[in-house]
C-alpha cells in the first residue's frame, strides 16, 4: 500500500475531525478549535496519511520538555521548540474503514523519523490499557500509569527511543 504523508492543512480539518471522532469518545476527542490550532502551530509535527489522495489517518503532537505528557498539552498548543528533547503524540487515529492496513504503525514510524531528524531523545504518548499491545508491537515501552486525568480515563505512559 502506497501511503503518502504530508503536513496537515486547514482544508484537511473536516476529514481529520471525522477520523478523530470515530477513534475517540466525546470526552477524549479533541475539539475542532484545538485541532485547528494544532494545524496552525504544529504543521511540522501534524502528519496526515493519504491513500489515493484521501486522508485515511493522522498523527499530531508537539515537541516537549518533559518525558511524559501532562494534561496542559491537551488544553493549549505551543509551537515546537527546537530545544525540546521529547516528541509527543497527542492524537493518532485511522479511519475505521482502513483499520488493519498497518496505517497506524506507519504513522508512528513517520513521527519517530521526524523526532530523529529533529534530534529528539524519544517519542512519548499516553494510551488506554487496551492499546498497550499495539504500541509495544511498534517498539514502545510501557513505563506505567500516567498522571493524566484527561477524559477521566486511566492512561499509561508509552515511550520509544529514536
Amino acid at each position: 500500500m502506497n501511503l503518502e504523508f504530508s503536513n496537515a492543512k486547514l482544508e484537511d480539518l473536516p476529514k481529520i475531525m471525522e477520523i478523530e471522532r470515530a477513534g475517540f469518545n466525546a470526552s477524549e476527542a479533541s475539539t475542532e478549535a484545538s485541532m485547528s490550532e494544532r494545524i496552525s502551530l504544529l504543521s511540522d509535527t501534524f502528519i496526515v496519511a493519504k491513500l489515493q489522495k484521501e486522508i485515511v489517518g493522522f498523527v499530531v503532537g508537539p515537541a516537549y520538555n518533559k518525558r511524559y505528557i501532562d494534561d496542559e498539552l491537551y488544553e493549549k498548543s505551543l509551537p515546537n521548540d527546537d530545544n525540546d528533547a521529547y516528541q509527543t503524540i497527542l492524537s493518532i487515529a485511522v479511519d475505521p474503514k482502513h483499520h488493519g492496513k498497518n496505517i497506524g504503525s506507519q504513522l508512528l514510524n513517520k513521527m519517530v523519523e521526524i523526532a530523529k531528524n529533529n534530534n529528539r531523545k524519544l517519542v512519548t504518548l499516553t494510551c488506554l490499557s487496551r492499546l498497550i499491545p499495539f504500541y509495544e508491537k511498534n517498539g514502545f515501552v510501557n513505563e506505567g500509569k500516567s498522571s493524566s486525568e484527561h477524559a477521566n480515563e486511566t492512561w499509561f505512559n508509552m515511550v520509544r527511543n529514536v
